[in-house]
């Protein structure tokens, strides 16, 4: 046995971070609402709790998954739980914002536990393997403490002692993500409203993802030296060629809510004088809050 860890939350993301404990030789105590998910890993071998504070209480290190800090707060945040804290690290895998991971820091403190703040870039399936990324962000004598454990989980990018950098980042992947959702589905449907494979449309996007991960990273670059000049592509020629996705959907009777937001947005930029600069310059529009 390699040592022991606890889990608290047994939904898809905290069964697949338990499962991963299991199977690298982990002792692994769970709790969980929902009795019956705590049964099913009692099967494969781990501890059951019978509350949250015992759950914390049983082990050094505590990995909690909920579906966000609200939540996770109503489990942790009792006097049962602080009572059992000092002395223990627990590492937030829930998703929340920088405020909150913050904020839930200084509570760890002020009952002397150690709090690490994580996010999971992964799905459940991938997690234990090579393919699962967990950002990790607060002290950094605690990270290098549970690191070994940690690692049993996937590839670790600590960020720094800071709190809510990890937050920081998961938003900002969780904003490229939602874009690149909603911009595939929107090609899908103009792949299928011309009787086009949504499958075959897939794989281009598939094999062409080297090409648009390199354009992340240099417009990564651009932003970060706030340097727009000598493109090849600029924000007119993108906005004319969003205008035209428009008439296309108007064209095709189809959805135009995307188009129609992108168009916008290119347009502003355009208005502003950014015309002649590459398209990452559309950020000049966006830091100005109205």
């Amino acid at each position: 046995m390699k040592g022991t860890v606890t889990v608290i939350g047994l939904g898809s993301m905290g069964s697949a971070l338990a499962q991963a404990f299991i199977a690298k030789g982990w002792q692994v105590t769970v709790w969980n609402r929902n009795r019956d998910k705590v049964n099913a890993f009692v099967e494969k071998g781990a501890i059951a709790a019978a509350s949250a504070a015992a759950a914390i209480a049983a082990n050094e290190l505590t990995v909690i998954c909920v579906s966000d800090y609200q939540t996770a707060d109503k489990i942790i945040k009792t006097p049962e739980v602080e009572s059992v804290l000092k002395g223990r690290t627990l590492v937030q895998l829930s998703t929340g914002t920088p405020k909150e991971a913050r904020e839930l820091e200084a509570w760890a403190g002020r009952h002397g536990a150690t709090l690490l703040n994580g996010d999971i870039l992964a799905w459940p399936r991938q997690i234990g393997t090579d393919e699962a990324t967990l950002t990790i962000s607060g002290n950094e004598a605690g990270f290098t403490a549970q690191e070994n454990a940690l690692r049993a989980l996937g590839n670790l990018s600590y960020l720094g002692a800071e709190p809510g950098l990890s937050a920081v980042l998961f938003a900002a992947a969780l904003s490229y993500l939602a874009g690149s959702w909603i911009g595939f589905v929107h090609g899908a449907l103009i792949a299928e409203n011309e009787g086009f494979s949504a499958e075959k449309f897939g794989e281009l996007i598939h094999d062409i993802s080297p090409m648009l991960a390199v354009e992340s990273k240099h417009m990564g670059r651009v932003i970060e030296k706030n340097s727009f000049s000598n493109p090849e592509s600029t924000v007119d020629t993108t906005g004319h060629d969003l205008h035209l996705l428009v008439q296309h959907s108007e064209e095709a009777g189809i959805s135009k809510e995307l188009p129609l937001f992108a168009a916008d947005l290119f347009q502003r930029a355009i208005d502003a004088g950014y015309g002649k600069e590459e398209h990452a310059a559309i950020i000049k529009v966006l830091r100005k809050v109205s």
